[in-house]
């Protein structure tokens, strides 16, 4: 399995650059299945994987008796959302669905040791392109760990067999490859990305792809906002945060890259509570900086902490915290652990 796992990912830099090459991943894929198939695409539910599984439906359409897409992960980010709802996505929550149902199945931007729930089946077809780990096998395997995403794959799959994506599938497969190649930033995207992303930009509604990117917020959650403008401190060139309790730990996302936009601010530092967590979002331009070692160095004893140099997470337990009893956590608290550590 190793073996083979390591061949396909060695080969497909060069398979991939033929038109002959995708067609004849396309046969493959197609020849495992019939007519009389019931198939369940396996997705856990991201721009990426939303748009790769109707890719998918489309080219498996009239070829097998059914296709469902069933997702286990509960989807919270609004943006996400408002894909799924304006695009009018057909997902069902995996637990929902009896899987004697579905003689084959397909998992698809992910492989079967990424969940506990995904290692419990079978699959027919993995198409991925995260890095190959090893452990399972499937009949058919598409996986391109140098591609910055699955839509751009299953764009060359549609290509292959000439199909032309409906306006809603480019705009799902568009987004999918904004999204996980993080506008083409990510290191790992490829020229192929980007074949695939000037061919879908001539048939997505890009309006609806901005409506995505700018749906964030609720409107009940506005008022942190005014919660972020009243509270926040600025010293040293640094803002910081605490929202104190959040709906969601996204919310602390968005507020840390709105005051990251403010000139002035070499350090954003934003933090909230949601659950029994404190989550600390970092933020800092990565130029003789790095958000990932502060994140790690400031709160890395009290629970996960880390990330890149210009942006970085922690989370810790309030109960692991170094506070008095009954003390809350404050922006003064804030202040206090990141000067013990930032210069």
């Amino acid at each position: 399995m190793q073996k083979r796992l390591e061949k396909i990912a060695d080969n497909n830099i060069t398979r991939s650059a033929s038109k002959n090459s995708a067609v004849a991943r396309l046969n493959g894929l197609w020849a495992i299945f019939e007519r009389t198939d019931t198939v369940l695409i396996v997705i856990s539910a991201d721009p990426d994987a939303l748009a790769s599984a109707m890719a998918l439906k489309r080219l498996l359409r009239n070829r097998v008796h059914s296709v469902t897409i069933g997702y286990p992960n509960e989807i919270r980010r609004l943006n996400n959302l408002t894909m799924v709802e304006r695009l009018k996505i057909p997902i069902e929550r995996l637990h929902t669905l009896s899987m004697k149902d579905y003689n084959k199945k397909i998992l698809l931007d992910s492989q079967p040791n990424h969940l506990a729930c995904f290692e419990k089946m079978t699959f027919s077809a993995v198409i991925d392109h995260h890095p190959v780990t090893t452990g399972w096998d499937a009949a058919f395997i598409d996986i391109r760990p140098e591609y910055g995403a699955v839509s751009s794959m299953m764009v060359e799959y549609l290509r292959a067999g000439g199909i032309k994506p409906s306006v809603a599938l480019a705009t799902a497969l568009f987004y999918g490859v904004k999204v996980d190649t993080q506008n083409f930033q990510k290191q790992n995207m490829q020229v192929s990305d980007s074949i695939c992303f000037r061919y879908l930009f001539g048939i997505a509604n890009l309006n609806l792809v901005r409506k995505f990117e700018l749906t964030e917020l609720r409107r009940s959650e506005l008022r942190y906002f005014r919660t972020a403008l009243n509270e926040v401190k600025a010293s040293n060139r640094r803002a910081y945060v605490h929202l104190g309790k959040v709906s969601t730990p996204d919310v602390l996302v968005i507020i840390a890259d709105f005051f990251n936009r403010v000139e002035g601010f070499d350090w954003v530092i934003v933090s909230g509570v949601h659950g029994e967590k404190l989550v600390v979002i970092f933020r800092c331009d990565g130029y003789r900086k790095n958000a990932g070692k502060l994140a790690k160095t400031t709160f890395g004893s009290f629970g996960p902490a880390g990330g890149h140099r210009e942006a970085a997470r922690a989370e810790s337990p309030l109960k692991n915290l170094p506070l008095r009893e009954n003390q809350e956590f404050t922006t003064k608290t804030l202040i206090r652990l990141i000067t013990q550590h930032i210069k």
